[in-house]
């Protein structure tokens, strides 16, 4: 052992000396070697433990079997359960709902308010309603010469059957109004001209009319009225108007199909105010027989309604007549759900005016007035509606209508020869005077509904006439505004409120002379300033039968001027009492 450990340290001495002795003769240098190997990795299969090794165990334990049983005693119960009982829910008693009801009110500038109406149920399918209004004012206007008074009687009675295939009704009604022509000032005329005029003008109004409708026919309605309208200067107009329907399958639609015979005559016993004396008298008579075929069609987002009006009128008083063809067009189409709702239309007609027509929006007309009827050849307009919130709804529309022979309430001429019974010709009366126009409108409403107790409303419209005259479009105004609100406070307390405006209003004074033509007549341009009025009014329930109310009107106390002369009542406040019955 020892010999071979002396041999190998020998050896190794030996090569050292070896070494050491090349180094210091010679230097070798450095060499660089580079191996590029791809470097390629594997994945080695790890260790792993198996989840239910292997015994190897000489001695296995055997599970010992386990035998047993449950020792069941009786026990005795004496719970008993009770049948449960649901809470109930309290019912309020239903309201009750009267068939009648009447109203008083009385207020300053003796202003007086009555109504009463009932609705009975004869028996099942028999219903019988009766109403009666009327509004009165003995009151006295500052700055008036004359006397100011008014009132509005109106009795109506509607009968109405309705059985499984057939409906019909019928109602009849009559109307007293007496309205002053007290559109003068004061100071104008001397005392003894003033006391002289009789003012008064007594309007009577008289009508009867009935319907018929059916189901599953052809024919499915028609409309037949009658109205007699006469005054106490023995002028008088009859009208008679009837209006039958009918329907055709036409395909996968319904063809509508309405006609109109509409019957107008009437005479007025005094001549136009412009002439020198009250003769001779008017006598009017036209008839107009239409017919309009439509059709609708309807889809998931449009509804289009498409159809023509035909109508020949007819100037029985002149043997005259003429055919007209007006468009009938209207479609509405859903762009967002019920967001938006574009709609519009193109639609004509042939309107028939009438005395009792005039009267309704201008008391203040003379007797002497020439009646044709207005060629309304088209009203185009496209809009948009729909709800912007699910209690905000809109609407914004623009129209362009033109209309021949439209009728513009223009003051009469102040003829002080003329020799009539009523005091209507002293520039205090208004005559019609027909005139083309055409119409530019915009109209824009907004209408909120907060809860079921408190709604609000605004809207306004705004209007540019183009007249074929070159005449202002006498007494129309080019800006109307309104708001209106309901308010349902409590079970108790309402109130709501009204508020309007309209725009200034052109009219013309003209003095007649004797022998002179009309259009020589010295005449005065007149412009009629815009007004502002607000209402209110405010009630309380003592019971469910009889509540209390107090209405204000013209709370701004504008003695504002409707027609030109003709100053309204100041500041007026009415109170009184509405009581419901069954009748």
């Amino acid at each position: 052992m020892h010999k071979h450990i002396k041999i190998s340290i020998f050896a190794i001495l030996g090569f050292l000396q070896i070494g050491l002795a090349q180094d210091d003769k010679k230097d070798l240098g450095t060499e660089t070697v580079t191996v590029v190997k791809a470097y390629a990795p594997t994945i080695s299969d790890a260790f792993k433990v198996k989840s239910i090794p292997t015994l190897n165990d000489s001695i296995v334990l055997q599970k010992k079997p386990i035998n047993y049983s449950i020792f069941s005693v009786p026990v005795a119960s004496t719970f008993t359960p009770s049948k449960g009982k649901a809470s109930g829910v309290k019912k309020l008693p239903p309201e009750k709902i009267y068939n009648s009801y009447a109203s008083l009110g009385l207020g300053n500038f003796n202003n007086a308010l009555a109504d009463f109406y009932t609705s009975s149920a004869l028996n099942r399918d028999e219903r019988l309603d009766v109403s009666l209004n009327h509004h009165s004012s003995r009151g006295e206007i500052d700055g008036t010469a004359l006397d100011n008074i008014f009132y509005n009687t109106k009795l109506d009675a509607n009968y109405t059957k309705r059985d499984r295939d057939i409906s019909w009704g019928a109602n009849i009604g009559a109307q007293h109004q007496l309205y002053n022509w007290y559109g003068i000032p004061n100071g104008y005329y001397t005392e003894e001209l003033v006391n002289d005029i009789d003012e008064k003008q007594n309007y009577f109004n008289a009508f009867a009319g009935g319907f018929v409708e059916m189901e599953d026919s052809f024919f499915k309605s028609v409309n037949l009225f009658y109205r007699r309208f006469w005054d106490s200067t023995k002028s008088g107009e009859n009208r008679a108007v009837l209006k039958p329907a009918f329907e055709f399958p036409l395909g996968d639609e319904l063809l509508t199909l309405k006609a109109k015979v509409d019957y107008l005559g009437g005479k007025f016993k005094n001549g136009q105010v412009a002439n020198d004396s009250n003769v001779p008298g008017i006598d009017y008579s036209h008839l107009q027989v239409g017919i309009n075929p439509n059709i609708n069609i309807l889809g998931d987002d449009l509804s289009l309604n498409l159809g023509v009006n035909l109508v020949y009128g007819m100037d029985l008083e002149n043997s005259e007549g003429n055919f007209y063809i007006y468009p009938t067009i209207t479609a509405s189409y859903r762009l967002l759900d019920e967001v938006a709702i574009a709609y519009g239309g193109v639609e004509g007609e042939l309107k028939q005016n009438s005395f009792y027509g005039f009267v309704e929006e201008n008391p203040y007309v003379s007797p002497t007035l020439d009646m044709q009827p207005t060629d309304q050849q088209y009203d185009a307009y496209i809009g948009l509606k729909g709800q912007l919130l699910p209690n905000l709804s809109y609407n914004l529309k623009g129209s362009y209508m033109a209309e021949n022979r439209k009728p513009l309430f223009l003051l009469n001429p102040e003829n002080t020869s003329r020799t009539d019974e009523k005091g209507y010709f002293y520039g205090n009366s208004f005559q019609v005077f027909y005139d083309d126009v055409k119409t530019l409108g915009i109209f824009g409403e907004l209408n909120v509904d907060i809860n079921r107790n408190f709604s609000l409303g605004i809207n306004a419209q705004v209007y540019d006439y183009d007249t074929e005259t070159d005449n202002p479009a006498w007494n129309l105004p080019g800006l109307t505004a309104s708001m209106f609100m309901d308010y349902q406070i409590g079970e108790k307390w309402f109130m709501g409120a009204n508020l309007f405006y309209v725009g200034e209003r052109d009219d013309l004074y003209t003095v007649a002379s004797p022998g002179t033509l009309p259009e020589d007549f010295d005449m005065t341009p007149i412009t009629l300033d815009s007004y502002f009025d607000a209402n209110a009014h405010i009630g309380y329930r003592i019971n469910e039968q009889l509540s209390v109310f107090a209405k204000a009107n013209n709370i701004a106390n504008q003695n504002y001027m409707r027609w030109n002369n003709y100053q309204v009542q100041g500041f007026q406040v009415l109170a009184g009492a509405t009581y419901k019955f069954d009748l």
